[in-house]
């Protein structure tokens, strides 16, 4: 099969990953479809708001990566939005990708997904800001692995 065809799946590693393609016209779980165009224009704020706020701010590899995949997934998604049927801010989001008891989904969904547990592990767990200043975390007295907690953050640099 040189191409999927949307009644006709692919079963692939045991039935555990099937290829069943899709259009989605709504958000997650095809939920609003009548406001297709609501998705495109967040999508369009949305990264705006990353690539002119967020990515000047990065001081850490791993947000690095989870804005990069934030990015990514966000753009994918757009594109779709933007250029496929039925037209502009109307176009249907290609999802082709089904696990066991899982909606379908696509890679762009998959970045998202990443980076925001990236980001939320980030934050929450590790206490490194966008910036990558350490912050305590909470219940705990100490900044975490950084040994140099008696000092400000002015003067860590």
């Amino acid at each position: 099969m040189t191409q999927l065809e949307p009644l006709a799946s692919v079963r692939l590693l045991g039935g555990l990953l099937t290829l069943r393609l899709i259009r989605n016209p709504g958000a997650a779980f095809s939920q609003g479809q009548r406001f297709t165009y609501v998705f495109a224009i967040a999508g369009i704020l949305v990264l705006s708001f990353v690539i002119i706020k967020l990515v000047p701010r990065i001081g850490h590899p791993a947000w690095a990566v989870a804005i990069g995949l934030l990015c990514a997934g966000v753009a994918g998604n757009l594109t779709d939005r933007l250029f496929r049927p039925p037209g502009v801010l109307r176009g249907h989001v290609i999802d082709f990708l089904e696990l066991p008891h899982w909606p379908i989904f696509n890679i762009a969904d998959m970045c998202i997904t990443a980076a925001a547990i990236m980001i939320m592990f980030l934050s929450i767990v590790k206490g490194i800001s966008i910036t990558g200043q350490r912050h305590p975390r909470p219940g705990r007295g100490d900044s975490g692995d950084d040994d140099n907690h008696d000092r400000s953050t002015i003067a860590r640099g």
